[in-house]
């Protein structure tokens, strides 16, 4: 019998017996034991291990969290500053800051002020064009139709100013607008009224010469406002916005007012 001592790669002791017989009956056999403690030390050092490696986990993940919620933070405030500048903005652009005062086809007397707190589509045009005034009421109707059916949103007020004051009276207007969206209020008065309210959103408007029937053309600025319920201009629209991109545009424009005034 051989007995001998080995000594193990990480420092622990093994002890290995050599048991020779010569026997054809018992093969060499070699019996090789680790010492208890040596087998306790080993998995202690693998339960620390893993400790360390959860640590620096959670470590990892509250360092990256910290740095996603700041991000965010400075991301929200940059968006509040570009929102309070744009509308530092709209309050300076000389445009629709007058105060109308004007005659609906009910014979009423409207001011800009009665559709205050109220998103505005505002379209100024003439009873008797041919065709691109009722596209164009056409279309601002479907967009209006279009966000009725969006519950999230308030809804939109559409306005149409005639700039042809001479043959638009009340009762022109109130056969007018049935043609169009009904919440679509139309909006007449003198020829310095009309001249007034058309000034202070920079339309253009110049009647043509007279036919024999004493029929005329008036040549105007094709444009759909919209205004928020400040009464400050916002946007724009021309003839070549669709329907459904002005729906799209009013929506955001609604959503980010509604954002600047509720984190304000």
């Amino acid at each position: 019998m051989l007995r001998c001592v080995m000594v193990g790669v990480r420092g622990n002791f093994r002890t290995c017996s050599r048991i020779h017989q010569r026997s054809s009956e018992s093969p060499l056999r070699i019996h090789c034991a680790l010492p208890a403690q040596a087998r306790f030390l080993s998995q202690g050092q693998r339960s620390s291990a893993q400790v360390k490696l959860r640590t620096r986990m959670a470590v990892t993940l509250l360092f990256g969290g910290g740095l996603l919620a700041a991000w965010a933070y400075v991301h929200a405030e940059k968006r509040q500053s570009d929102r309070r500048q744009r509308l530092d903005q709209l309050r300076q652009v000389a445009l629709g800051q007058g105060n109308f005062s004007l005659l609906d086809q009910d014979g009423r007397r409207r001011t800009k002020r009665d559709f205050s707190g109220r998103w505005v589509l505002l379209y100024f045009g003439f009873t008797h064009c041919p065709d691109i005034c009722p596209d164009e009421l056409d279309k601002m109707s479907a967009v209006v139709d279009a966000l009725d059916r969006d519950s999230s949103l308030p809804s939109v007020q559409p306005v149409f100013v005639t700039v042809d004051p001479e043959r638009d009276d009340v009762a022109a207007l109130a056969r007018y607008v049935q043609d169009f969206h009904p919440r679509l209020v139309g909006l007449t008065g003198t020829a310095q009224e009309v001249k007034d309210a058309g000034r202070d959103y920079r339309v253009y408007a110049s009647a043509g010469p007279k036919d024999d029937d004493g029929d005329y053309i008036v040549d105007h600025t094709i444009l759909i406002y919209l205004l928020s319920p400040d009464g400050l201009f916002v946007d724009y629209y021309n003839r070549m916005k669709t329907q459904e991109q002005i729906t799209e545009s009013v929506r955001n424009h609604i959503k980010n007012h509604h954002l600047l005034f509720s984190d304000a």
